[in-house]
C-alpha cells in the first residue's frame, strides 16, 4: 500500500535527531499517505493518481536522495503501521509541518525533538499533538491500491453492494445537505434515488442525469469523505449521551466450533457489511461458527488490514462493530424506531434488526421462538413477535410498533451488555442490593444509574462492573435524594422500582443528541487560509448558495480560495455586511446562523407524519438543532401567547439556555421528573398537551 523507499526519503531530517522523534514523524508520514489512498482523495477529484509530490498537499520525494541508515532501520521496523483514532478504522489524517517556517494544527517536526529529548516516547509525542485517542496499528495487509468505482455506471434498476454503498454515502451527505432527501437503504436504485442523485449532481455542477458514472461516483466519495471526518482533523457532526454500546467484547475468542449469542452477533455484523461489500460473503445467522463464518471473517480481516486467521479476537471484534456502527450512523440514529410499524410484508434492514433482536432474546429466554434473519417479515417473524409480546406483557398483535421496538431493543441491549439473567425480565426486582453485592443484578442497577446521570447532573456516573462499591453507593444515595426517597444507599424494592421506572422513561426517549459546531478560529479567514475551519465555513456557504441564487457556491475544500472569497462577498451582500471577501467574526457568526437555520428548516421527505406531532426519537437539550427544536419553540411561544406567565423564546431552531428554562417550567407544571430542561418523550407530550388545552392555565382577560 505504500513504499518504504518513499517513506524513508521524504521529510525534514537531521541525523542527530532522537529516535523517538524520528519514529513519531515517520508514523505521521505513513498515516498521511495511507489516508490519501484510503479516502481516494485525488481520484474523487478527477485525477488519475493517489498521492502528489507537493508539500502544500502531501510530502516531497527525491529519488536517489541520501538516506541515513537509522531512517532505513526505523522505516523497515514500522513500515506496516499507521495511526488511527480509537473507534475508527481509517488511517488518520496526520497533518504535520516543520513548526518553524510553516505552522499547522498538527504535529510540529522540530517540536518533536524537544519532546523526545524530554523523555517522551513516539506514542506520547503523537498524543501530545493529536489527542489521547490516537493509537498505532500494525497490519500485515500490504497490497496494491484498490479502485472503488464498480467499472460500469449505476442507474435506475441497478442493484447490489455498490448501490448499498451509494445509499449509505448519500444518506450521510444528506445530514449536511438535507434538501437531497434521505434514502431507504435497500440496495435497489429506484426512482427516488435517481432524483437524489440528480439533486446531488445539480448541487455540485455535474450533468444532472441521475446516472452514477465515474465522475459522479468519485464526487459522492469526495463529499462523503469531507463530511465524514475521514480526511480532516475535525468536522461538523453530532454527539450522543445516555446510550450504552452494543459492541463490548466479552473476552471470549471465537473460532471454528464456537456457538452462542456472540457468534450470532458476529454473523449479523458480517451480513450487514456484506450488503455494502461484495468481497465479504453473507452468512447464515445461526449461532454456529462453521467454515462459512470463518471464511467471511477472513474476508473481512483481509479487507481491513488485520491478521487473516479467521478467528475473532478483541481486535477483529472491535473492527467489525466499529464498521457496523459507522454504517448505522451514516443512515440515521442507530437503532432508532423507523417511524412506521413493521408487519407482515415489510422488508429491509429494520426487519433484519428486529429478527436479530428476537434471536438474541431467545438465547436468554428460551421459551421464545427462533426466527430466520433474512430481512423479510413473514408469518414466522410475526409468530415470533407475538410470542415475545406475550412474554413481556405487550399487546400480542404480531406488529412491531414503537412500544414493541423499544422493548426488543431494551432486551437486546441488556443482553449485549450482560445485564440480564434468564430468571428475570428487565426491571424485575432482584432482591436487596447493597455495598458488597455483586453480579448481573448489580450490573443492571449500575446501567440504570448511568442512564440517569446523562439526564440529571446531580447523579454521578458509575462504571458498569457488577460490583457494588463506594461509587455505586454514592450514586444510589444521589438518586434517592433526587427522587425524594429514604437516603440510605441500599437498593430495596421501592428504590429499584422508582429507578427502573424513571430510567425506562428516559430510555424510550432515545439518546440526548446535540450539534457539534466549530468555533470561530480567532482570526479572520482570508485567501490562503486552510484547515478544518475553512472546510466547515465552505460547507456553511454551500448550503446558503443552494437556497439563495445570489450567493455563489465555493468548492468544498479545506482551502480559502478566490472562489471562497467571491462566495463570501456575495453572502456579505445578502446579509447586509461590508463586502470584503474576508470571513471575520461578524461574517462567520452571520453565515453560520443563516446556514444552520436553513438546514434546520429544510424538510425531511422521509418523515411519515407531519413535523411537530410525532416525538423525534431522540432527546433535545442545550446544543440541539433542527425542525424538532423549532416545533418545541413554537409550542413554548404559543404557551407564552396564552399568558401562562412565561417569556417568549427565539424561534431559531436552536435549543439554548432560554429554551431550557422554559422547558423546566413545563416540567414543573406537569409534575414531571427530572426537572432539567431536557425534552425527552414525556416532556414532549406534556408540552404538546399544555398548548392544546390552553397550557393548563387561565387566559388573561
Amino acid at each position: 500500500m505504500h513504499d518504504a523507499a518513499f517513506i524513508s526519503s521524504v521529510g525534514l531530517w537531521c541525523s542527530p535527531w532522537p529516535e523517538q522523534a524520528l519514529r513519531a514523524n515517520i508514523h505521521c508520514q505513513i498515516s498521511l499517505a495511507l489516508n490519501r489512498i484510503y479516502t481516494e482523495w485525488y481520484p474523487s477529484k478527477g485525477y488519475t493518481f493517489n498521492i502528489t509530490n507537493s508539500t502544500s498537499y502531501d510530502q516531497y520525494y527525491v529519488h536517489g536522495r541520501t538516506v541515513f541508515e537509522v531512517m532505513v532501520r526505523i522505516t523497515d521496523d514500522i513500515f506496516n503501521t499507521y495511526l488511527r483514532k480509537s473507534g475508527t478504522v481509517n488511517p488518520y489524517y496526520s497533518e504535520y509541518c516543520d513548526g518553524k517556517s510553516v505552522t499547522c494544527p498538527g504535529l510540529k517536526q522540530w517540536g518533536t525533538v524537544t519532546l523526545a529529548n524530554n523523555g517522551r516516547s513516539a506514542l506520547q509525542i503523537l498524543r501530545y499533538y493529536y489527542g489521547s485517542s490516537i493509537e498505532i496499528v500494525r497490519t500485515k495487509n500490504i497490497r496494491s491500491i484498490p479502485q472503488s468505482y464498480p467499472g460500469t455506471p449505476l442507474r435506475q434498476g441497478s442493484r447490489g453492494a455498490a448501490v448499498f454503498t451509494l445509499q449509505r454515502q448519500l444518506n450521510r451527505i444528506t445530514k449536511d445537505y438535507p434538501f437531497l432527501g434521505k434514502l431507504t437503504v435497500d440496495g435497489v436504485f429506484g426512482s427516488r434515488m435517481a432524483a437524489t442523485v440528480r439533486a446531488f449532481q445539480k448541487q455540485f455542477n455535474l450533468t444532472a442525469d441521475g446516472v452514477v458514472g465515474r465522475q459522479t461516483w468519485y464526487k459522492i466519495s469526495y463529499i462523503y469523505v469531507s463530511v465524514k471526518d475521514l480526511a480532516e482533523l475535525t468536522s461538523e457532526g453530532e454527539t450522543s449521551t445516555g446510550t450504552l454500546s452494543n459492541g463490548t467484547w466479552n473476552g471470549t475468542v471465537l473460532s471454528t466450533g464456537a456457538s452462542g449469542s456472540a457468534v450470532e452477533q458476529v454473523q449479523f455484523w458480517l451480513n450487514t457489511l456484506a450488503q455494502y461489500d461484495s468481497a465479504i460473503p453473507a452468512v447464515k445467522v445461526d449461532g454456529v461458527y462453521g467454515t462459512a463464518t470463518a471464511n467471511a471473517v477472513r474476508a473481512f480481516q483481509r479487507k481491513y488490514g488485520l491478521t487473516v486467521d479467521g478467528i475473532v479476537g478483541q481486535t477483529t471484534w472491535k473492527e467489525l462493530y466499529d464498521e457496523f456502527l459507522s454504517i448505522q450512523s451514516d443512515n440515521g440514529t442507530p437503532n432508532a424506531y423507523p417511524g412506521t410499524p413493521l408487519r407482515e410484508g415489510s422488508a429491509g434492514q429494520n426487519v433484519r434488526l428486529v429478527q436479530f433482536w428476537l434471536k438474541i432474546a431467545r438465547t436468554v429466554y428460551t421459551s421464545l421462538e427462533s426466527v430466520t434473519v433474512d430481512g423479510k417479515f413473514g408469518a414466522g417473524t410475526a409468530s415470533a413477535v407475538r410470542r415475545f409480546q406475550r412474554y413481556f406483557g405487550l399487546t400480542a398483535d404480531g406488529v412491531v410498533g414503537q412500544t414493541t421496538w423499544q422493548k426488543l431493543y431494551e432486551v437486546y441491549n441488556d443482553i449485549a451488555n450482560r445485564l440480564l439473567s434468564s430468571s428475570l425480565r428487565p426491571g424485575e426486582y432482584p432482591g436487596v442490593l447493597r455495598t458488597g453485592s455483586a453480579g448481573t443484578a448489580v450490573r443492571e442497577l449500575q446501567f440504570y444509574l448511568y442512564l440517569m446521570s446523562a439526564y440529571e447532573s446531580s447523579i454521578p456516573p458509575v462504571s458498569i462492573d457488577g460490583k457494588f462499591g463506594t461509587d455505586t453507593e454514592r450514586a444510589v444515595r444521589a438518586y434517592q435524594r433526587f427522587a425524594g426517597l429514604t437516603v440510605d444507599g441500599v437498593v430495596g424494592r421501592t428504590t429499584w422500582n422508582s429507578l427502573y421506572g424513571r430510567a425506562s422513561q428516559l430510555r424510550s426517549s432515545g439518546p440526548v443528541v446535540t450539534l457539534k459546531r466549530l468555533p470561530y478560529p480567532g482570526t479572520p479567514l482570508t485567501v490562503g487560509s486552510s484547515g478544518d475551519t475553512v472546510l466547515y465555513y465552505n460547507l456553511l456557504l454551500q448550503r446558503i448558495a443552494y437556497y439563495f441564487s445570489s450567493v455563489e457556491a465555493p468548492p468544498l475544500t479545506d482551502r480559502y480560495t478566490d472562489e471562497t472569497a467571491a462566495a463570501t462577498r456575495s453572502a456579505q451582500q445578502l446579509l447586509g455586511l461590508e463586502q470584503t471577501g474576508i470571513a471575520d467574526a461578524d461574517t462567520w457568526t452571520a453565515v453560520e446562523a443563516l446556514s444552520l437555520q436553513l438546514a434546520a428548516h429544510a424538510p425531511n421527505p422521509d418523515r411519515d407524519t407531519p413535523p411537530g406531532t410525532a416525538y423525534p426519537g431522540r432527546a433535545i437539550a442545550e446544543g440541539s438543532a433542527g425542525q424538532e427544536v423549532g416545533q418545541v419553540e413554537r409550542w413554548l411561544n404559543r404557551r407564552a401567547q396564552l399568558s401562562c406567565g412565561e417569556d417568549y423564546v427565539a424561534d431559531n431552531n436552536r435549543f439554548g439556555a432560554a429554551d431550557a428554562a422554559a422547558v423546566r417550567a413545563v416540567q414543573q407544571q406537569a409534575g414531571l421528573q427530572p426537572v432539567n430542561g431536557i425534552v425527552y418523550r414525556e416532556t414532549w407530550h406534556a408540552l404538546q398537551a399544555q398548548c392544546t388545552d390552553p397550557c393548563g392555565c387561565e387566559k388573561e382577560e
